[in-house]
């Protein structure tokens, strides 16, 4: 392994932050220089790259056509229909700009706001770039949020349109679009305008006169009557989207990207992060609903001129458990990043890695994880059945992009499992305790990041900057807090050990649940787990550990939950008084794979639970009270 320049290049950052991202935003194509890199005075702690003027379609799409017009830039595979297609970045640039066209059409404008409400099809990316082209922002609501939570988001954003599909598609179902679409536009106080619809085959939806748009037909017009939209120039500072976080109750928390900053990060993350670049394939296994899809589906890979893959369809079960490794051997891709929960599930149904051996993975090089903890279990066995690098790396819906990972770019660092390794470049940060003070190395603390934050992170909030100073920067003064707690080694690896509020009290000790959730993960029988903490009179809370044991385990569950819990007595002591195991079918998940630990709590606890806007499959919940009241617990 060659030295990594990790060490080096985080100096220099430190050294000289704004001559690093000077030369950083070398990669992409302004239209007009910044006046500085970094203004100190301006927005809630500052704005990048402010006076430059860019435009974010023109650098993910319209600037690689005369050099590699013909190269794919998104391979759609779509196993629940049946799909397969290959668009090249002739043939974007073409479908975006008549769309585009037809957007501007229908009234909207430079800083206008356009909601996407599309499952994973490339029409949801040409939509993104067609608003980003003309300066309009968007803001992407995952496909099937109910309509009471799709209605807070039309309140919060008050778009003049709405891009919509039509219905997506589940394994087993169709999922109609166009009825939560129409509950949620007759329940939202700021409607649309108009509605753009893609009727899809496998569900047509009816058509409000006056209101709705054919996609098709309004395109397919555009294109015959050559009317393509031009990139418009925007400011570096000017909004791209509006990202709203997930799982979020009452009024929407809509997280602002700008467009500048956004462009300068993401390409610097594809080169020196992801190892990535021009003319390869590059697959972000996520939706565009989530911030993944957003920097890692949508625009970095395009960005540097690589191809993205659209896909729809799930880990496991679309048809089975090789559909990964199918995926990577049909397509040549070269870089992987997808959610641990995804590689657990293929874990629980093929822990020997059987379908792995059908498939020719020889051109495949990294796996990168991230959106939940990642446990050393699952990471060490995607190394054995891989045998390539395996990068666990960390960041939030509000950065848009890693902030500790392990740079393959630059060389990689030695792994420690159980640490997403080192902060990236533009990231200062720091453990402290309750009154913001560091502590020492290996001590448990809330994780913060001194400010200014990088390029490509949230400016603010939506039209809400007091909200944003409460919400992260009022805690610890200076710095960001991302409300996760954890630790650093002598060796400046970040360990994240759970949101701040999953760090529990047991009789006065402060013990962290993925501690707990590591040694679980490490018994052979587990597939996956999760940790919470529930009320105790005597104690205040302990623990209580949940989990999913392998396919084709036949021990009895019982056995199983008697060495789980002697093993966290073994591995973490006493003090943890852990005694509660529970066995149980699945756990309750957002669709973006994060576990509902608040939700469970709640149950557990016989607190009043409203049921999350994020869930994947709300039956779940009902399993799990059932298990608990099993127990005695509820």
């Amino acid at each position: 392994m060659s030295t990594s320049r990790y060490q080096e290049t985080y100096a220099r950052w430190k050294a000289d932050p704004q001559a690093f991202w000077a030369e950083a935003a070398k990669a992409i194509d302004w239209i007009r220089p910044a006046d500085a890199v970094f203004d100190a005075a301006a927005g809630v702690y500052g704005r990048w790259f402010p006076g430059a003027v860019c435009n974010t379609c023109w650098n993910a799409v319209d600037r690689h056509v005369p050099t590699r017009g013909a190269q794919t830039a998104i391979i759609y595979d779509s196993p629940v229909t049946g799909t397969k297609r290959r668009i090249s970045y002739s043939e974007l640039q073409a479908e975006v700009a008549a769309l585009a066209a037809v957007i501007r059409d229908l009234g909207v404008g430079k800083g206008d706001r356009v909601v996407v409400y599309m499952p994973m099809i490339p029409e949801a990316l040409m939509a993104m770039l067609a608003c980003a082209r003309i300066g309009a922002v968007h803001s992407v609501v995952f496909g099937g949020f109910a309509a009471k939570e799709l209605a807070t988001r039309l309140d919060d954003a008050k778009p003049k349109l709405v891009i919509a599909a039509s219905c997506g598609i589940e394994p087993n179902r169709v999922v109609a679009y166009k009825p939560l679409l129409d509950e949620a536009i007759s329940l939202s106080s700021s409607p649309p305008a108009s509605v753009l619809l893609l009727q899809r085959p496998q569900a047509q939806a009816a058509m409000t006169e006056g209101r709705d748009v054919d996609w098709a037909n309004a395109v397919a017009a555009a294109r015959v009557e050559g009317r393509a939209a031009e990139c418009v120039p925007v400011a570096a500072t000017d909004p791209l989207y509006v990202l709203y976080t997930s799982g979020t109750t009452g009024k929407p928390k809509g997280v602002v990207r700008d467009n500048g900053g956004h462009l300068v990060a993401l390409a610097w993350s594809m080169t020196n992060l992801y190892d990535s670049g021009p003319g390869e394939v590059f697959w972000a296994a996520s939706d565009v609903g989530w911030v993944v899809g957003h920097s890692y589906i949508v625009y970095a890979p395009l960005i540097v001129g690589g191809t993205t893959v659209v896909y729809e369809g799930k880990p496991v079960g679309t048809p089975d458990a090789g559909a990964f490794w199918r995926m990577i051997s049909e397509y040549g891709i070269k870089t992987l990043f997808t959610a641990p929960t995804a590689f657990r599930a293929i874990k629980k149904e093929d822990p020997e890695a059987t379908h792995l051996k059908r498939y020719d993975m020889g051109g495949f090089r990294a796996l990168f994880l991230a959106g939940e903890r990642a446990d050393p279990d699952t990471v060490q066995w995607a190394e054995r059945i891989l045998g390539v690098p395996v990068i666990d790396h960390w960041w939030q819906t509000e950065t848009g992009w890693a902030i500790v990972g392990n740079p393959l770019g630059l060389g990689a660092l030695p792994v420690k499992h159980g640490s997403p390794t080192v902060p990236m470049p533009g990231y200062d940060v720091q453990i402290v305790d309750e009154g913001g003070r560091p502590v020492a190395a290996n001590t448990m603390g809330s994780v913060v990041v001194k400010l200014p934050l990088p390029p490509g992170c949230l400016p603010t909030l939506w039209q809400a900057d007091d909200r944003f100073r409460e919400s992260y920067l009022t805690t610890f003064p200076g710095f960001y807090n991302t409300s996760d707690a954890g630790f650093m080694d002598a060796d400046g690896y970040l360990f994240i050990m759970g949101r701040t509020d999953d760090i529990i009290n047991v009789a006065g000790h402060r013990l962290s649940t993925g501690g707990m959730e590591e040694v679980l993960a490490s018994h052979p029988d587990v597939a996956e787990c999760a940790v919470i903490g529930i009320k105790d009179a005597l104690k205040g809370e302990q623990p209580c550990g949940f989990v999913v044991l392998k396919s084709g385990v036949t021990r009895s569950p019982l056995e199983i939950e008697k060495e789980i819990v002697q093993l966290v007595r073994d591995k973490i002591g006493p003090v943890a008084a852990f005694k509660i195991a529970v066995t149980v079918a699945r756990l309750p998940k957002t669709r973006s794979g994060k576990i509902l630990r608040g939700t469970m709590k709640k149950i557990a606890d016989g607190d009043a639970w409203t049921m999350p806007a994020t869930i994947d499959d709300a039956s779940v919940l009902d399993e799990i009270a059932q298990a608990l009241h099993h127990k005695g617990v509820s």
